[in-house]
């Protein structure tokens, strides 16, 4: 999916022009997996070696692998018998050594044209799309517990497009120059970060790992990846691939570790460059301030990329498409169990369109199959990650059946005798303020609140205020004046936001993903400008012509 095109760019060195690869790339397509498929039967394969097995994922700084004596097990959540991956933490000591490393490997890589790097990403995108696909899907699947379709869009597709896209706009990003003058020239230099990046990556993108390890990287950074510990094989598999690619050893240190011992050794150290974050409000506030108590130890002020989540909503109008909002829903709220921070958790349903949505809501959620994504294909959604997870969901299920205000129309069972299982459940709120209303669930849990028909202009004005969230919303209506006017209501409750389609599903390129408020610092991975976030742009005049006089010419 890349095709080069001739292209010529200005260097530093000396002015001279070099010829450079501007690129035209497309989406990967997403494959269909149907029985018989080549694509399946590779995917069948390498789930057959996977089963039963545990893969051993060591910390990796530079080329050594190191085992510390504090070994972890990731298990599958869908039969938490089954341990997939032996990793052990990384500690201080380790950690301080791989930040020594990466800093002393930072200039010559930093050093490198963008294109050398960026050909590292082109190549490992390749072959996750061909050989490795089968690979890194399978151990996605077992390892998160994602079925054949949602492992193809993360693991496969999502993150062949990050590695490419940013590639493209990382050899494009040099082409934004400033302008010359008479007797002049100037030229913008896009610097990689002075020191390295921390990048906390969590456990239900696979692609979001790499991103975030590998964009910083790209751009001439030196990176220290702390994989979840509930995503250790696929994210090793990635970065297996990256080595095998051409990625230098010491450019991203692997280091699964413990959140606060890994946080507390990188925002101690006096070269933190930059954190590039995926995961909970808790965790991003307790980093940041850490940075800020230690301000006055860096060497420069930290870059802090953050994306926390949301509690992304439906609102329906009267005028909205009843089986759209149906099926869209399905999919947003349940797909992954909800384990997706765009994941819609509340909606908001006129009382005249309740009857009808409630019901066909009702006989979707009779045939959804929740089990075993190896051995089932048709199962739709499986288990939770692990058994914080399953609890924290368990306790919202407890709110729900013991709540005066909350009814359970669907669902509201869990089990975890073999996996972490919740049913999917469907609430009705009787009160839109309820915390089921406002906190993150991440989980398969959909809130119902059904208005007035009239009052759909305070609902618009309830969902922008109701929570501290502002990720994803959608808008369902075939009424141009509600459309309009729901746009300017909610013109901050979401980053990215979706007229008549469901709150899920950003495409890299197509929909640069992210939001504010307590959401995260919006800096839209997937868009052209994500790329500039891990640079450190210098600009470079030379003069031609030597100055003669000190004087102006008014002085004569």
């Amino acid at each position: 999916m890349l095709r080069v095109r001739s292209a010529v760019f200005r260097s530093w060195r000396g002015f001279q022009t070099f010829p450079c690869a501007a690129v035209e790339v497309k989406n990967e397509p997403i494959l269909g997996f149907k029985e018989g498929s080549p694509e399946r039967s590779d995917l069948l394969k390498a789930l057959d070696s996977l089963k039963e097995r545990t893969q051993e994922v060591p910390c990796v700084v530079g080329d050594e692998h190191v085992w510390t004596a504090d070994i972890r097990y990731q298990l599958s959540p869908f039969n938490h018998s089954h341990k997939v991956a032996k990793f052990c933490y990384a500690d201080k000591e380790l950690i301080n050594k791989a930040i020594l490393a990466s800093v002393a490997a930072r200039k010559e890589w930093d050093l490198k044209p963008v294109q050398d790097r960026a050909q590292v990403f082109f190549k490992a995108a390749d072959v996750i799309s061909g050989p490795k696909r089968a690979e890194i899907l399978a151990n996605t699947m077992i390892g998160q517990g994602k079925t054949v379709v949602q492992a193809e869009i993360d693991a496969a597709a999502e993150l062949i497009d990050f590695f490419r896209f940013n590639a493209k706009h990382a050899i494009e990003l040099e082409k934004q120059q400033p302008l010359d003058a008479d007797g002049s020239t100037n030229t913008m230099l896009y610097r990689g970060l002075e020191g390295f990046v921390a990048a906390v990556a969590p456990f239900n993108f696979t692609a979001i790992g790499g991103n975030l390890a590998g964009t910083p990287a790209m751009m001439g950074n030196v990176v220290l990846w702390k994989p979840s510990d509930t995503a250790v094989s696929a994210s090793y598999a990635v970065y297996k691939v990256l080595r095998e690619c051409g990625l230098p050893p010491h450019i991203i240190q692997f280091l699964p570790a413990d959140g606060p011992v890994f946080g507390d050794a990188v925002t101690s150290s006096e070269h933190l460059a930059g954190i590039n974050f995926t995961g909970s409000v808790p965790t991003f506030k307790r980093l940041w301030k850490q940075v800020a108590q230690n301000l006055d130890i860096y060497r420069t002020f930290p870059r802090l990329a953050g994306e926390c989540g949301g509690k992304n909503f439906h609102f329906v109008h009267t005028s909205a498409d009843v089986q759209s909002v149906v099926m869209g829903t399905i999919r947003s709220a349940f797909e992954y169990g909800g384990q997706k921070c765009s994941a819609c958790s509340r909606m908001y349903v006129p009382d005249s369109l309740w009857p009808q949505i409630r019901q066909q809501l009702l006989d979707v959620h009779k045939s959804i199959k929740v089990g075993d994504p190896v051995e089932d294909f048709s199962t739709f959604f499986s288990a939770v990650i692990d058994d914080k997870s399953f609890a924290r969901i368990s306790r919202w299920l407890n709110h729900a059946k013991t709540s005066p205000n909350l009814s359970i129309i669907a669902g509201g069972n869990c089990d975890d005798r073999k996996g972490y299982f919740v049913e999917p459940t469907i609430v009705e709120t009787k009160d839109p303020q309820d915390p089921i209303m406002s906190e993150e669930i991440f989980g398969p849990v959909l809130s119902v609140y059904v208005y007035p028909d009239k009052k759909y202009q305070e609902v618009l004005q309830l969902i922008d205020r109701t929570s501290p969230y502002a990720l994803t919303g959608a808008v369902f209506a075939h009424d141009k004046k509600v459309i309009d006017e729901a746009a300017k209501v909610l013109r901050n409750a979401a980053g990215n936001y979706y007229v008549n389609d469901k709150s899920t599903g950003s495409v890299v390129a197509q929909q640069p993903f992210g939001g504010a408020r307590a959401s995260g610092t919006n800096d839209k991975p997937g868009g052209p400008h994500y790329v500039l976030r891990w640079t450190s742009p210098q600009v470079v005049k030379q003069t031609h012509v030597p100055l003669r006089d000190w004087k102006y010419p008014y002085m004569g």
